[in-house]
């Protein structure tokens, strides 16, 4: 069952013939996530051989061109493709007013529903849910109402231990109330514990989503232990007084905010064009948190599966 992210676009403000604008697709279990979209991110989903048709829920962390102004080719070109089902826009205000813009101009005899919703940035609260996953949102420090976004696997149906079935001869109405989570009550009255008697298969895995932002506390509490961190780093630390005049990062403080938070792995992207090179930024993080990584494009990052019986 996939978990992984793959880097369309990592370049910040100013894009160049080698890094494109903000762009990560996430596949849990293949379901589709677009998060961010900058320009070039429909022409990037074909390079990298990912079916546009696929994505249906689009996660906006903030409303500068260069992480929302591929969104309006994103739209006419699921049209194009004969999109039907409904395609889910999150990001802060003014979402609706810039989509129903587009549509007015462009998208009269549009196919298929835009449903948008207009996330609250300074809350951290489950915006999205389906049968497997949960998606909240995490408030960030920048120069405009910007949201990251933390994608967390649900629970799964625990498992009941194969020796316990046959130490307490369950019957199948035992074991289905045992997978719900309920305890065994024996016919002495001895209650055996649901933790005694099951398992979870695995463990779920996480990726937390982090663009744009000035260094957070908050955000280091919010996704604690998470499996994989995207965080932004603009500058370098000898630049820390311009990361935060602009309301960015240094890679420094992308790796302290991995630190402190405990994340399995570290990737940083969004660095300023006047780096020609990530090894220094690499090296700055790395100083402070080993397993930092850089978010380059076309890469994948395969969050595996990890059993938790014992």
């Amino acid at each position: 069952m996939r978990f992984e992210v793959t880097v369309l676009g990592s370049s910040s403000a100013v894009a160049d013939n080698h890094k494109h604008h903000s762009a990560h697709v996430l596949n849990v279990r293949e379901q589709f996530y677009l998060i961010d979209c900058g320009e070039a991110t429909q022409i990037q989903l074909r390079r990298y051989k990912i079916n546009p048709l696929k994505i249906n829920n689009i996660f906006i962390s903030h409303l500068h061109g260069d992480h929302v102004f591929g969104l309006p080719g994103i739209i006419s070109t699921l049209g194009f493709l004969g999109k039907r089902t409904p395609l889910n826009i999150f990001a802060p205000a003014p979402i609706s007013k810039y989509i129903e813009y587009h549509k007015e101009l462009f998208e009269s005899e549009l196919q298929y529903e835009i449903k948008v919703h207009e996330v609250d940035h300074t809350q951290h609260q489950l915006i999205y849910e389906n049968k497997v996953m949960e998606v909240w949102t995490i408030p960030l420090r920048h120069s405009i109402a910007s949201t990251g976004y933390l994608f967390r696997e649900k629970n799964p149906p625990l498992n009941v231990r194969k020796e316990s079935i046959e130490r307490y001869e369950l019957s199948l109405q035992e074991i289905v109330a045992i997978k719900a989570g309920s305890p065994l009550r024996l016919t002495d009255g001895q209650i055996i514990e649901n933790d005694q008697l099951t398992y979870s298969p695995y463990t779920p895995r996480s990726y937390a989503y982090c663009s744009d932002t000035s260094a957070s506390g908050r955000v280091a509490e919010i996704v604690s232990g998470v499996d994989l961190l995207y965080h932004e780093a603009t500058f370098a630390e000898d630049q820390h007084t311009m990361a935060r005049k602009t309301g960015h990062s240094t890679a420094k403080q992308a790796a302290r905010i991995a630190l402190k938070a405990e994340v399995k792995k570290l990737i940083i992207g969004h660095h300023s064009s006047r780096y020609k090179s990530a090894e220094p930024l690499l090296n700055e993080a790395r100083e402070i948190f080993p397993n930092t990584l850089e978010a380059t494009e076309g890469e994948t990052f395969k969050i595996d599966l990890v059993s938790t019986k014992v």
